[in-house]
């Protein structure tokens, strides 16, 4: 090997960016995308997955039935929406008028005896319904967002795929995948931002201190150094132009400003920050926003909608998970912090503005958006007071929009009693095949880790949800 063709790290480390590990997570590369001016492009195609952890009721949210007895359709009734015949819980009076930009599925379905929060996340984030153990592999299939980071990498951010809030508390709602990148390895594993302590709701919100430059005097001084080494050392070496540009690629990603400013919500207009909502999925939101602006390829928001003021018992991370009284988590019926009166008016809220925020800027189109739990929720209320909801896998609901998805319609259909899926049944892997189609992540071009054959999902893309 030539003695300047460095490896990645090398040149980084050569360069003073030691701290821009390629090892470390979400730090991925891609390669730059200029205009004639030197400006940078407008972003490819992202996405915003609003995970709501804990498994929102499919028949209190978005699949309602209103003809069902008590004990199954629960105390909400439906309202009419901006598309006929689409119906929704009645405390979504916003998302009612928005309702023709996206498309409602009512038949995903985790196919299987699967009931527990860890593995129905890793089905539905991996993009596989069961594990899979080949040859002594264990199951360490990607995530989505690790897969986006890898086939479509920033041109100008050093994230690709971030992580607003992990799940916290007990390992039951964390898939084992989540920090780690699966088979690809760390480089393309998320960087979390935020805590249930560090949000940008609150004014002392603070960025993840991967964007943090420390001395930038130093690091300018240190790179004008290496720039006149390299004048001398490599004017006559054609191999060490490569190491030069993958230098400066590295150098500009941690410099560039828009990066850093993504995180400045108080840049935004009072107005703005009050349509999403101050409150954590609020401000997440407009946060997933500002990120995909600044060339964040893949974000995923914890859908925890907050504690509430008068009840702030609970993990904060599972505000979805709506058992009732008899795991102590209060009426899910009620306005506590497990409670659908608390939590559905701030989804209502923070999704209806996010849609519209998306639309009027012009970014929807390539901007993919997908809100969905790990699951669904029995359709039987709990006969224990206060009330709530068991775990259902075999169906619950999603939202898609942007990027080609068809605005307006309702795809699939569960039973009467939304026990199970009648018709166009969606498993996590034609999620996953329809999420890497709308973001133009080919599906034939399989990964490969140490010979074995794997392919980024078995599933095929639905293609009936695009317009």
């Amino acid at each position: 090997m030539n003695r300047y063709e460095l490896n990645r790290r090398q040149a980084l480390v050569a360069a003073g960016l030691g701290t821009l590990s390629l090892s470390m997570p979400g730090v991925v590369l891609g390669s730059d995308q200029l205009d004639a001016s030197g400006t940078a492009v407008a972003a490819e195609k992202s996405c915003i997955f609003v995970l709501l952890c804990g498994g929102p009721s499919h028949i209190d949210t978005w699949d309602m039935k209103p003809d069902a007895p008590d004990t199954i359709r629960g105390p909400y009734r439906p309202i009419a929406t901006k598309v006929p015949g689409m119906r929704i819980n009645e405390m979504h009076t916003e998302l009612a008028k928005v309702t023709d930009q996206f498309t409602l599925i009512n038949s995903m379905t985790h196919p299987g005896a699967i009931s527990n929060h860890f593995d129905a996340m890793h089905n539905l984030l991996s993009g596989q319904s069961a594990k899979r153990v080949q040859q002594g592999v264990s199951d360490d299939q990607p995530y989505l967002g690790s897969f986006v980071a890898k086939h479509n990498p920033s041109k100008r951010n050093i994230v690709s795929n971030a992580w607003l809030i992990k799940c916290v508390g007990p390992p039951v709602f964390c898939a084992p995948n989540i920090g780690i990148g699966g088979y690809l390895g760390s480089a393309y594993a998320p960087v979390f931002v935020g805590s249930a302590q560090n949000h940008p709701a609150m004014d002392d919100f603070k960025p993840p201190e991967i964007y943090d430059l420390g001395d930038t005097d130093r690091l300018n001084q240190r790179r004008g150094l290496l720039s006149k080494i390299e004048s001398h050392a490599l004017a006559k070496d054609a191999a060490g132009t490569d190491w030069v540009e993958l230098r400066e690629k590295g150098y500009e990603a941690m410099t560039r400003a828009e990066g850093r400013e993504a995180f400045q919500l108080d840049r935004e207009p009072a107005k703005v920050r009050d349509r999403y909502g101050r409150h954590p999925l609020g401000q997440n939101l407009l946060l997933a926003r500002r990120m995909v602006e600044a060339g964040v390829r893949f974000v995923t928001v914890n859908g925890w909608t907050g504690q509430a003021p008068h009840d702030t018992a609970g993990p904060p991370s599972s505000s979805w998970d709506m058992h009732g009284g008899n795991m102590g988590m209060g009426d899910a019926f009620g306005t506590g912090s497990y409670g659908m009166g608390f939590c559905l008016p701030r989804l209502d809220q923070a999704l209806s503005a996010l849609l519209t925020d998306l639309k009027e800027r012009g970014m929807l189109d390539n901007t993919l958006v997908v809100v969905t739990g790990e699951f669904g929720r029995t359709p039987n209320v709990l006969t224990q007071l206060p009330p709530g909801r068991q775990h259902w896998p075999q169906c619950f609901s999603a939202i898609l929009a942007g990027a080609g998805i068809a605005g307006g319609q309702v795809y699939g259909k569960s039973n009467k009693h939304g026990e199970y899926p009648t018709s166009n049944p969606i498993r996590p892997e034609e999620l996953a095949a329809t999420i890497y189609h709308a973001l133009d992540i080919p599906l034939n071009e399989p990964q490969n880790n140490t010979g074995i054959f794997r392919p980024l999902t078995t599933g095929k893309p639905v293609l009936e949800l695009f317009a």
